[in-house]
């Protein structure tokens, strides 16, 4: 299985020959510049809220695919209003299996609305279940207790966490977040895109060093084996 990242909170997973796609936001990042939107494959994107720093490239990649889109409810029924019909609505809590594996749609902190002002329902995260591997998915997202319980439901292999503060956590709550999914591998995301999420990588690694979890900072492009 291999994750690919894209740039802020967007990846890619490939796994037995499904691509994962986890809120694209590409052609209006300028540090995405060398990833090209219009190349990029899926057969499933995941949505976790409406802002544009996670749709922006939504609508675009998902009718030039086919992909079937899985997203709360309020974003399933923005989509079918854009022409997208080939979607998954789902709701916090819900678990269905896909072909390429489980998913749990998880309870997030965060606002979410559209770019044209229309409410995106509340934001979530996803509790992934492939091919023997629970890969958590956070979303945007403060520090919550929630995030105990997954870790006493679930092993969790890979968390994907922000670390940017502002908007959500940052790398010190990301690393007590670490602490409550009981996991020891996070890769950073919704970082260093714009100014009010610049960080010090150094001091984020750092943050992680007494949590018994490490950091990943991947580089937009990268792939890696998880």
């Amino acid at each position: 299985m291999k994750i690919k990242y894209l740039g802020h909170s967007c990846f890619t997973i490939e796994t037995q020959g499904y691509t994962l796609l986890f809120d694209p936001f590409i052609s209006g990042n300028p540090l995405s510049s060398e990833i090209d939107a219009a190349l990029v494959q899926a057969d499933f994107i995941l949505v976790s809220h409406a802002h544009e720093d996670h749709t922006a490239d939504l609508v675009s990649i998902a009718k030039r695919t086919g992909a079937v889109v899985i997203a709360i409810w309020e974003i399933h029924a923005w989509l079918q209003k854009q022409g997208i019909s080939n979607t998954h609505p789902m709701n916090i809590g819900g678990k269905r299996t896909f072909d390429f594996g489980k998913v749990t749609m998880t309870y997030a902190m965060h606002s979410s609305s559209f770019a044209d002002g229309t409410y995106g329902g509340v934001a979530a995260g996803f509790l992934l279940a492939i091919e023997g591997k629970i890969i958590y998915y956070s979303g945007d997202t403060a520090l919550t207790q929630e995030m105990k319980l997954l870790g006493e439901r679930s092993t969790i292999d890979w968390a994907i966490l922000p670390i940017g503060g502002n908007f959500t956590m940052d790398a010190v709550d990301a690393a007590e977040a670490a602490s409550f999914l009981r996991t020891k591998n996070v890769i950073g995301m919704h970082f260093n895109t714009f100014g009010y999420i610049v960080i010090d990588e150094i001091e984020a690694k750092t943050a992680f060093d007494n949590s018994g979890a490490s950091l990943t900072l991947m580089n937009i492009g990268e792939e890696i084996a998880i």
